[in-house]
C-alpha cells in the first residue's frame, strides 16, 4: 500500500496545496475520496486541474489520465 512512509512524502516537498505548482502532465500522488481516512496514495499523471482557487488546504483537486479524481498530496520530482 502506498502511504506517506512508503513514498517518502513530507511537508517540505511540494505538497499540492498550490495550484501554480501543478501542471497538466505532472506526475503526482493523490488521495481518493474513499481513501481519505487511511491516507492511501494513488500515483498518476494529471489530466485536468479541477480546483479553481489558487490554493486549497487539503490539496488541489485533479483528475488523472485514468479518470480517478482526488486531492494532490505530493508532486513527483
Amino acid at each position: 500500500m502506498l502511504n506517506r512512509e512508503t513514498t517518502g512524502w513530507s511537508k517540505r516537498d511540494m505538497d499540492g496545496t498550490r495550484r501554480a505548482d501543478i501542471k497538466q502532465g505532472a506526475e503526482v500522488y493523490i488521495v481518493l475520496k474513499q481513501d481519505q481516512r487511511s491516507e492511501k496514495l494513488t500515483r498518476g499523471i494529471v489530466k485536468d486541474i479541477l480546483t479553481g482557487s489558487s490554493t486549497h488546504p487539503h490539496g488541489i483537486k485533479v483528475r488523472l489520465l485514468n479518470g480517478e479524481v482526488g486531492r494532490v498530496k505530493s508532486i513527483v520530482r
